[in-house]
């Protein structure tokens, strides 16, 4: 079985390590720092087969020339984002084989956070970058509001039981969010409680679900009455769409201090 492991860099970046199923070979996921990465190969005796990078943005991509410096390593990354160290550029319906590890991740194109993101979707993981957060989404620099909440719905239209690696532990925070929009929502109140028992700990909330994000991300539940309601409460108009409900709650969510 496939083991996924977390790197910690900065204030709240996650960097993920898939590793092989009793071997060494690894893939790194958006690693932005190369020290904590080069560490944790060290300490655990890995062996690093590839890197996988879903947007440009430096808390992301930072450490990978410190990770390939002197060795034949090949990096994947968005083809519409110019990433200097990238070496394979992806685009949508394009396959990264990662041999070492028996595992093929299906490149999807996921703009909006910025103009070429992609995630990387296979044997049960999907490893989205910026885009999805647990009970959150990320901002959208780059993309529309059309982009990024058609890019969510392709996401939630996986499997339920898909694990969500994203890039940040904003999971806390968001759930405020959350609960500002859904107060009643019997689902994110009791997700509240256990993220707030990981976060004392200091242990990861990620990875989440598919399923467990559809039940409790508002930016997923664009079409929930309660969740259009909330919006259109904040916006003093009404939304028509699935698309201008996803609007006003990223204009709510951007200057939320909840």
């Amino acid at each position: 079985m496939i083991d996924v492991l977390h790197v910690r860099a900065f204030e709240d970046n996650y960097i993920w390590l898939i590793i092989s199923d009793g071997g060494n070979a690894t893939a790194v996921i958006d690693p932005g720092d190369a020290a904590p990465v080069q560490e944790a190969l060290a300490r655990l005796g890995l062996r690093l087969e590839a890197i996988l990078c879903t947007h440009h943005h430096g808390d992301h991509v930072g450490g990978v020339a410190g990770l390939v410096t002197g060795k034949p390593v090949p990096v994947y990354g968005p083809a519409r984002e110019g990433i200097h160290t990238v070496t394979h550029p992806v685009v949508e319906g394009g396959t990264v084989s990662l041999t070492g590890l028996g595992v093929t991740l299906r490149v999807l194109d996921i703009p909006g956070h910025t103009r070429g993101h992609v995630a990387y979707y296979g044997a049960g993981m999907l490893f989205c970058g910026d885009t999805l957060f647990s009970a959150g989404c990320g901002r959208l620099f780059e993309g529309t509001t059309a982009q990024m909440h058609h890019s969510l719905q392709r996401l939630a239209d996986l499997p339920g039981d898909t694990r969500v690696y994203c890039g940040h532990e904003y999971t806390e925070s968001n759930l405020r969010f959350a609960l500002a929009v859904e107060p009643d929502n019997a689902a994110t109140l009791g997700y509240r409680n256990s993220v707030i028992a990981l976060r004392r700990r200091d242990r990861p909330t990620l990875p989440s679900t598919i399923a467990l994000e559809k039940s409790v991300n508002p930016f997923l539940r664009c079409d929930s009455a309660g969740v259009r309601g909330a919006a259109e409460q904040f916006a003093h108009k009404p939304l028509p769409s699935g698309v201008d409900v996803f609007a006003a709650l990223r204009r709510w969510k951007d200057g939320f201090n909840g």
